[in-house]
């Protein structure tokens, strides 16, 4: 149950977050934070990470969805097993994360990406992100070097 509770707290901060930045902000206005190591800027990303597909929104849709569809069917089996903290962790993220962006897919046609990070090379601070994002990425990275535990096990 907590693990769940974790994704759906994921969900929900970045729904608020999401919801927060339609209201408030303008498309493309640049608003900097912590001395403009970071930059608020509402952007309509309708592929993909980087923009990729975004001219299939449509087969974007189902293939987001069946990724989704096989992680969680993973997820609930490793969720059943004792031990495993990694991979849990990293499914509630993964999960809670894909299904934020997931639900800006369908409901909105785009997802709201609304950050920047403004340091480092030239190719990240082009990139805009939301919270789900990360969430998306440490989540991945969790699963891996949690598989790595479940392998040696079975």
């Amino acid at each position: 149950m907590f693990y769940l509770i974790i994704g759906a707290g994921v969900f929900l901060t970045d729904f608020l977050l999401k919801s927060h930045i339609e209201k408030k902000y303008e498309q493309k206005a640049r608003h900097p934070r912590l001395g403009g190591k970071i930059i608020l800027e509402k952007y309509y990303n309708r592929g993909a990470a980087l923009n990729l597909l975004s001219k299939r929104p449509n087969f974007l849709k189902v293939l987001h969805t069946a990724v989704l569809f096989a992680i969680g069917v993973c997820y609930y089996f490793v969720l059943r097993r004792g031990g495993h903290i990694p991979a849990k962790l990293g499914g509630s993220l993964l999960l809670g994360g894909g299904f934020s962006n997931l639900y800006d897919r369908y409901t909105k046609g785009y997802v709201v990406d609304y950050f920047r990070i403004n340091i480092g090379p030239k190719w990240l601070k082009r990139i805009i992100f939301n919270i789900s994002d990360f969430c998306i990425f440490t989540g991945a990275l969790l699963c891996v070097c949690g598989s790595d535990a479940i392998g040696k096990e079975g």
